[in-house]
């Protein structure tokens, strides 16, 4: 069974930054959209970042500027530079891939903490 592995968090102080890197266990027919969200403590799961296949993008409006989500359809790969990283960017950071065969597969998520 496909799994998506994700890394790259990790605890940043504010400004500065990480790069977030989610792969497929191995090869998935048909990638759609690949996206990534965020689940700050006591708060719903919020998409950030996503990326169609033709590598068209789209930003949640607080992150605008600051993160870029980029792919690599050779590598079933997705990744998020993320940037000027403020305290309110804190949480688990999931990636989300949507395939035509298997439709909607999530990461286990991975922790980014930025302190003030």
């Amino acid at each position: 069974q496909v799994q998506l592995v994700e890394s790259g968090g990790g605890l940043v102080q504010a400004g500065g930054s990480l790069r977030l890197s989610c792969a497929a266990s191995r090869s998935i027919f048909r990638i759609n959209d690949m996206g990534w969200y965020r689940q700050a403590p006591g708060k719903q799961r919020q998409l950030v970042a996503v990326i169609s296949r033709g590598g068209s993008t789209n930003y949640v409006d607080s992150v605008q500027g600051r993160f870029t989500i980029s792919r690599d359809n050779a590598k079933n790969t997705v990744y998020l530079q993320m940037k000027s990283l403020k305290p309110e960017d804190t949480g688990v950071y999931y990636c989300n891939v949507e395939a035509t065969a298997i439709g909607s597969l999530w990461g286990q998520g991975t922790q980014v903490t930025v302190s003030s």
